[in-house]
């Protein structure tokens, strides 16, 4: 009973416009007064301040950070002249390339909306003058964002790992194959499109050109083996690795004379504005955690459960409806902070596999950012497209069926995420 009250509570005040971070510290500090009268009041800040300085939050700041440099630097025109040069012969090429570079910018983001922002302000506008639809446009570049979640570095991962105590590198490595996998179905989907609705062929294969964009952007190559080479190969921890990133990508756009102090002055503060709300959101859901501890409430949910079936497959079917459920009304690093808490319980409970879960979650929201009411990702390409979000929802539909195939391949087919952390790390 006391978790849902506290759902209701929390949904009512975001309803009401409060932003989700107050609602959760209201609804934690209201529960907390509830149950423990004013003294518990005192130790509140302490709880706040604590959550919020966890080491391996400070990632998320800087891979923001690298990934701002990469786009306002030009380094993004280079990686899609590459791309454009490798796909731009097939038929329906320069959607391919709108998935390709969303797996590229992935790895130096880890952030489906920047990706989303950053790759649509250029790829919408020349998907609509080679004569793309605008709501196909959209929906390309919305679904390929979210791949940006899934392939490390990830935020919400980062996130994932704080919440549940994983480690962060091994949830970096289990993301690698689901992601590839899912960047290749998409694209095979837009070849089906293309072919289906006679997009166009962009130009001839030239070895030459192909060449050509290969060395002018090879120095932004390597951003991802500098970020996920020193990372993996256990050079840097995750924290320091999104560090690394943002001296590498300051140094490349150097070299590149593509650095302006201007532009890194607004992608400073666009970074701590983004880091400060993620901040907010972890420091309120401390105080939530604190009171669902003392109450044994994920205790209490995961005997409930354990209670009704014992097979892992279906507790994990319950917990992808939830989640599934759960992302159309919370943005994912509000569900990761206020669910991952409270089902953790229910998951050491039925032997699941701790960095296995977390590529499910992901999964689960990063559909979540695709489908309204909330779809944060999918709002943003429809403002870039200038087009409506049913009109994208129809062609999104089918990009959507994509991430839950990966989805139901992920979750039933442990190998699939866990081969790379079984070889390199178990």
């Amino acid at each position: 009973m006391a978790i849902f009250l506290l759902f209701i509570g929390v949904l009512a005040l975001v309803l009401l416009n409060v932003p989700i971070a107050v609602a959760l510290g209201i609804a934690a500090v209201v529960a907390m007064l509830v149950s423990q009268g004013l003294d518990a009041l005192p130790n509140l800040p302490l709880v706040m301040y604590n959550g919020a300085t966890n080491f391996p939050l400070i990632a998320i700041p800087l891979f923001i950070l690298a990934g701002a440099i990469m786009n306002t630097s030009g380094i993004s025109r280079l990686l899609l002249a590459f791309a454009s040069a490798l796909f731009g012969f097939v038929r329906g090429g320069l959607a391919m390339v709108n998935v390709g570079a969303s797996m590229f910018f992935a790895e130096i983001s880890g952030s489906a909306v920047a990706d989303v922002a950053a790759l649509g302000s250029i790829l919408i506008p020349a998907m609509k003058k080679r004569g793309y639809p605008a709501s196909f446009a959209a929906a390309v570049t919305s679904s390929s964002a979210s791949l940006a979640i899934i392939i490390p570095p990830s935020i919400p991962m980062i996130l994932y790992a704080v919440m549940s105590g994983s480690s962060v590198v091994q949830l970096f490595v289990a993301g690698i194959v689901p992601g590839i996998i899912g960047g290749f179905l998409m694209m095979g989907l837009c070849y089906w499109f293309a072919v289906r609705h006679d997009y166009p062929v962009e130009e001839v294969f030239q070895l030459k050109k192909l060449w050509a964009t290969f060395k002018d952007a090879s120095l932004a190559f390597l951003l991802p083996i500098i970020i996920l080479g020193g990372i993996f190969g256990g050079v840097v921890t995750a924290t320091e690795g999104a560090g690394l990133a943002v001296v590498a990508a300051i140094v490349i756009a150097l070299i590149y004379n593509e650095f302006d102090w201007k532009v890194f002055r607004t992608a400073v503060i666009d970074g701590g504005v983004q880091t400060a709300v993620v901040m907010l959101l972890v420091a309120s859901s401390a105080l939530l955690g604190i009171y669902l501890t003392e109450a044994q409430v994920p205790q209490q949910l995961a005997q409930t459960i354990t209670g009704l079936t014992s097979n892992p497959y279906v507790i994990l079917a319950l917990l992808n409806v939830f989640f599934l459920a759960i992302g159309l009304f919370l943005h994912s690093a509000a569900a990761i902070i206020l669910v991952v808490p409270i089902v953790m319980p229910v998951v050491t409970a039925a032997g699941i596999d701790p960095v296995h879960f977390g590529i499910i979650v992901t999964l689960n929201l990063a559909i979540g950012q695709q489908t309204p009411p909330v779809a944060s990702v999918l709002m943003t390409a429809c403002s870039i497209a200038k087009t409506g979000i049913w009109e994208v929802s129809k062609i999104n539909i089918y990009f959507i069926g994509v991430l839950l195939g990966v989805l139901m391949m992920v979750t039933y087919i442990p190998a699939i995420p866990l081969s790379l952390v079984n070889l390199f790390y178990r």
